[in-house]
């Protein structure tokens, strides 16, 4: 039997692009374990090279076969690229693990794709976390591009969209109103509109409404002003003004420092959320400890009130 390889060794593997390793990692990445650490320490300084692609919308908008074309228009032009298909459902359900695949099956033998369902798998901080550490993974291995398609428009898929280099929000014909789009905040984090399925009626009408609430929000944001394409994912049709409109944006945000700025600000966040769930998963840790029922005790006696009884015991966590 083969011995198992540890993290150096898988590591050492994936940047070889060792498919099998570079899945491996992805996995220890998912569970969040002291591997994954481990795993964050040795991508770190290799990454910060890759550009970042969101691409969400509602459930049924075509996402996965668009990304699909844009892959195949990628791959056109000889370049290199990873999916993360994010699934925030269970792994037990399987959600759209299995369905992303099969949609984008045309590259499954090409060794210039890589691509991978996540889901959250007991992570802590679940995908808000693991997400970039997987991001940084691909990078430090060599891929010049990863996309990030999301299944839905929750929070936490709008959330890891919305932190990519370039966001693409796609959309139908007749997807709904401005209230719908502004609850899911895609106009917030939109770079670049798709109207995907744009063979249907109401294309034109779409548009018309994109550009309306483009009129009104408060954009242009950092002096761009997402363009509107249309496709018909199916057909592969405006894959390449997709990924035209990706270009002119990262060239955009490139020239005038926008770039900089925003990974500043991701790296900030993710630092300021690694920090906030390690503390919570103290507090958690110090439940049913004799010192939590002490104070416990106290408070249903009345003899400390909550807040100060709160201060106590994070008293113990700050020493």
């Amino acid at each position: 039997m083969q011995a198992k390889r540890t993290v150096d060794e898988l590591f050492t593997a994936a940047l070889r692009r060792e498919r099998p390793a570079l899945a491996r990692l992805l996995s220890l990445i998912e569970r969040g374990s002291n591997d994954a650490r481990s795993i964050g320490r040795l991508s770190f300084p290799l990454s910060g090279n890759a550009y970042t692609v969101g691409i969400t919308g509602a459930p049924g908008a075509g996402k996965s076969t668009l990304t699909s074309a844009i892959i195949g228009h990628v791959r056109s032009r000889t370049l290199e690229v990873a999916v993360l298909a994010v699934d925030p459902s269970s792994p037990f359900t399987g959600g759209a693990i299995l369905g992303d695949r099969v949609r984008m099956q045309d590259h499954a033998t090409d060794d210039g794709v890589f691509i991978r369902s996540m889901a959250t798998r007991g992570h802590l901080g679940g995908l808000s976390l693991s997400t970039p550490e997987a991001i940084r993974l691909l990078d430090a291995v060599g891929y010049p591009w990863v996309m990030i398609e999301t299944v839905g428009v929750g929070q936490v898929e709008v959330e890891i969209a919305g932190k990519a280099d370039t966001t693409v929000v796609v959309v139908n014909p007749g997807w709904g109103d401005a209230v719908e789009a502004a609850k899911a905040g895609l106009m917030e984090i939109a770079d670049v509109f798709v109207i995907n399925k744009s063979d249907r009626s109401g294309a034109e009408q779409t548009r018309h409404d994109l550009e309306a609430m483009l009129d009104l929000s408060d954009r242009p944001r950092d002096g761009w002003r997402p363009p509107i394409v249309s496709t018909v994912g199916t057909t592969g049709q405006g894959a390449n003004d997709v990924w035209a409109a990706v270009l002119d944006h990262r060239a955009a945000v490139t020239a005038d420092g926008t770039l900089i700025r925003r990974r500043e600000v991701r790296l900030h966040d993710e630092l300021r959320d690694i920090v906030a769930r390690r503390l919570e998963q103290r507090a958690l840790a110090m439940f049913g400890s004799e010192r939590w029922e002490s104070i416990r005790h106290d408070v249903l006696q009345r003899t400390v009130d909550p807040w100060s009884a709160a201060d106590a015991l994070l008293s113990t966590i700050e020493a």
